[in-house]
C-alpha cells in the first residue's frame, strides 16, 4: 500500500519544507538542490533529512560550500567532480546500473549520475571516454555492462553515442545530452534533438545535464525488475 502522507518537517525557516514521505510513495527520497542556496540552507535541510531518515543526498553543491559541508555533515561522503555530498546511503537493490559517457568533458555529468545511483543502493560500473569518435572503445567496453539493470548513457557534441548503444544491448537506455560542443551544439540542446530523434528503440531521454534524473529513472527501474 502507497503511504500519501505529506510528511513534512519544518526546519525553522519559512522558504524550507522537506517532504520526508516522499520515498515512501514514489521510491525517490527528498534530495536537496543546492545551486542558488546558502550554506545555512543547505546544511540545515540535509541535516533534517539525516535526522529523519537516516540519509541525505545535496546535488549541485556551490564550490565555495563544498568542503566546508563535507566536513561538517554527519556520515558525509562527497563527490567533488559531480558536486554532490550525500549523509549515509539507502539499503542495497542488489542491482548495477552502468553509466557510459562520451567524453571527459561529459565527466561532471557522468558523476552526478553515478554518484546518486550508488547512493539510492546500486552498484555501478563507469565507462568513460568511449565516445563515438573513437567507436573502438566503445565496442571494448559494452562486456562490462550488458548485464546492467540500465544504462545511462551521457553525451554533448552531437549526442548519437545512447542510439548505438541501445542498437547493442538489451538493458534500457537512459540517454542524458550535456552542454558541451561548439556552436550549433548550442549548450546540449543538439545533442537533445539527436537524442529525442535517435531510431534505436528502448530510449528514455532525460534533460540536459541532469544527471540526478537519470539516476532516478534508472534506480526505478532496478527496483521494479525485483518487484
Amino acid at each position: 500500500m502507497v503511504a500519501y502522507g505529506v510528511g513534512k518537517g519544518s526546519t525553522d525557516e519559512r522558504d524550507i519544507n522537506l517532504d520526508l514521505a516522499r520515498a515512501r510513495r514514489t521510491g525517490i527520497p527528498e534530495i536537496v538542490f543546492a545551486e542558488r542556496k546558502t550554506y545555512e540552507q543547505i546544511e540545515r535541510s540535509m541535516r533534517w533529512l539525516w535526522n529523519a531518515n537516516g540519509f541525505g543526498l545535496a546535488t549541485r553543491v556551490p564550490i565555495d560550500f563544498f568542503d566546508r559541508l563535507s566536513t561538517a555533515l554527519p556520515a558525509a561522503v562527497s563527490n567533488f567532480t559531480a558536486r554532490a555530498i550525500r549523509c549515509g546511503a539507502l539499503p542495497s537493490t542488489r542491482s548495477t546500473i552502468g553509466v557510459i559517457s562520451a567524453g571527459t568533458s561529459d565527466l561532471p555529468v557522468a558523476e552526478e549520475a553515478a554518484f546518486c545511483a550508488e547512493s539510492f543502493g546500486n552498484a555501478v560500473i563507469r565507462r568513460n571516454d568511449v565516445g563515438v569518435a573513437g567507436i573502438h572503445r566503445l565496442l571494448e567496453a559494452l562486456p562490462a555492462v550488458q548485464d546492467c539493470a540500465a544504462l545511462i548513457v551521457i553525451a554533448g557534441m552531437e549526442g548519437t553515442l545512447p542510439g548505438i548503444v541501445a542498437g547493442l544491448v538489451s538493458a534500457p537506455v537512459i540517454a542524458v545530452p550535456t552542454s558541451v560542443g561548439y556552436g550549433v551544439a548550442a549548450g546540449g540542446v543538439a545533442a537533445l534533438h539527436t537524442m529525442l530523434a535517435c531510431c534505436a528503440p528502448g530510449i528514455g531521454v532525460v534533460n540536459i545535464d541532469n544527471g540526478f534524473g537519470a539516476a532516478a529513472l534508472a534506480h526505478k527501474i532496478a527496483r521494479s525488475m525485483q518487484a
